[in-house]
């Protein structure tokens, strides 16, 4: 299932944001400003998917509850350069006060999803899903994957707790992939499913020995990976991993695998720029 966005879940880290950003107040708006009001604008610069903007409200209603907020396009759409896309109307020094720590969030999460998408978007008519992974900023993950979602891709898993992936050095310490598999079907659910990473065709047909319904096909070459997928057929479904970029994507779309994972989508995402701007005083 894909992670919704519940902003219960995430509240905790606009109070992380906060302490960094005033903890002991900001000193250059509050001596500027007093009880006056106006409304600011946020615009993004540049083109992509605007994503996170729920939070708009969660962060500035935490700040000061008689802000109040306007959303002018609909969560995960597309904008252009110049694209306006909320006001934000109340205090001045409280609009001040929390615009890095909305902006900043809302560029993550837009970056994110903008890359999801632009990705996606040289899939054309393939059957192959783009997925995210576990390399997250350490306790965003649930809001990278949030991201990944608005962008079009698919979650992976969630957590450890959430699939069974049998990796690299789960092997070398069981001893073999039949022995990491053979552990694992001991203690998991009936219903749960095994996925296998492997770097090899040798490995492939060990994995397809035990059963295992997901084959990760790890670094593997091109011609390799051709090879692999079409000795797999219908016997497991297939995912391609490792140093997948937007750049090399269009290399592996027509591979007939059913995932490509993208761990740039998260670990190495470029913010999507936004602005925000007092557009007018004594409202």
């Amino acid at each position: 299932m894909p992670v919704k966005l519940e902003p219960s879940l995430v509240s905790h880290l606009v109070d992380i944001a906060f302490r960094e950003d005033f903890p002991a107040g900001d000193i250059t708006t509050t001596s500027i400003f007093a009880n006056e009001q106006g409304y600011a604008t946020i615009s993004a610069k540049m083109r992509g998917i605007m994503a996170g903007l729920p939070l708009i409200k969660l962060i500035y209603h935490k700040l000061d509850p008689t802000i109040q907020i306007e959303l002018l396009v609909a969560e995960g759409s597309p904008v252009t350069t110049g694209s306006k896309v909320a006001t934000i109307s109340g205090p001045i020094r409280s609009i001040l006060i929390g615009e890095r720590t909305c902006l900043n969030f809302l560029q993550r999460i837009s970056g994110i999803a903008t890359a999801t998408h632009r990705s996606i978007s040289l899939m054309a008519d393939s059957k192959t899903r783009i997925v995210d992974t576990r390399k997250t900023i350490p306790g965003w993950r649930y809001l990278d994957k949030y991201a990944v979602s608005i962008g079009g891709g698919q979650n992976h898993r969630l957590s450890l707790s959430d699939a069974v992936m049998i990796k690299d050095n789960h092997i070398r310490g069981a001893g073999g992939i039949t022995q990491a598999v053979s552990a694992v079907r001991c203690t998991i659910p009936l219903t749960a499913k095994i996925e296998v990473e492997v770097s090899s065709l040798a490995e492939v047909k060990e994995a397809l020995h035990a059963k295992v319904d997901i084959i990760m096909l790890d670094n593997m070459s091109i011609s390799v990976m051709r090879e692999a997928i079409a000795y797999i057929g219908d016997q497991s479904a297939v995912e391609i991993s490792g140093n997948v970029t937007v750049d090399t994507l269009p290399q592996l779309i027509n591979l007939g695998a059913d995932y490509i994972s993208i761990g740039a989508l998260t670990h190495s995402v470029t913010a999507f720029d936004l602005s925000m701007n007092i557009e007018q005083k004594g409202i």
